[in-house]
């Protein structure tokens, strides 16, 4: 590698970790609005059950298009979904982060996620690895996909009032 290349990878690794933590933070705060402008227009949030890559042909705990996570939100915001009345308060740790591949404007990272959720007085610990897909524009990052692939997403889960 020479020297040019390991100054641009530390740069875009700079760049998407702050970008991943700031997501997250968004998230831990419920800055739903803010967070749904990180999306490209046809961008895909997945949460796949199992192992399975063939996401549109497979049962999802998500597969939300940007009309679908929209929709989310709004219940989300409104009370209108059983599982975030009331909300749960999060706080999330993403770690080992690591650049993928980049090609042109696209860069591939992921990280290890460890969130925990506070709710009813109870505390229940999720662990995952969170991949994405982002799109290098004017303004920054934009997320094209993330794919989170919990640890137990084939065991027994309960309802989020949340996003990972």
């Amino acid at each position: 590698m020479t020297e040019m290349s390991k100054i641009s990878t530390t740069s875009v690794l700079s760049e998407v970790t702050e970008f991943i933590w700031t997501e997250g933070a968004m998230l831990d705060a419920k800055e739903y609005s803010d967070w749904l402008d990180l999306w490209t227009e046809t961008g895909l949030y997945i949460m796949p059950i199992g192992d399975g890559e063939d996401y549109k042909n497979q049962v999802n705990l998500c597969y939300d298009n940007a009309k679908m996570r929209r929709d989310r939100i709004g219940r989300f915001e409104r009370g209108f979904s059983i599982s975030s009345a009331p909300p749960a308060q999060t706080v999330r740790t993403l770690s080992r982060i690591r650049i993928d591949s980049v090609e042109g404007d696209i860069v591939k990272a992921s990280c290890a996620e460890h969130l925990i959720e506070d709710k009813f007085g109870r505390q229940r610990v999720w662990a995952g690895n969170a991949y994405y897909t982002l799109v290098k524009t004017e303004d920054g990052f934009k997320i094209e996909q993330k794919i989170v692939r919990l640890l137990n997403s084939d065991g027994m889960l309960n309802s989020f009032s949340y996003l990972f």
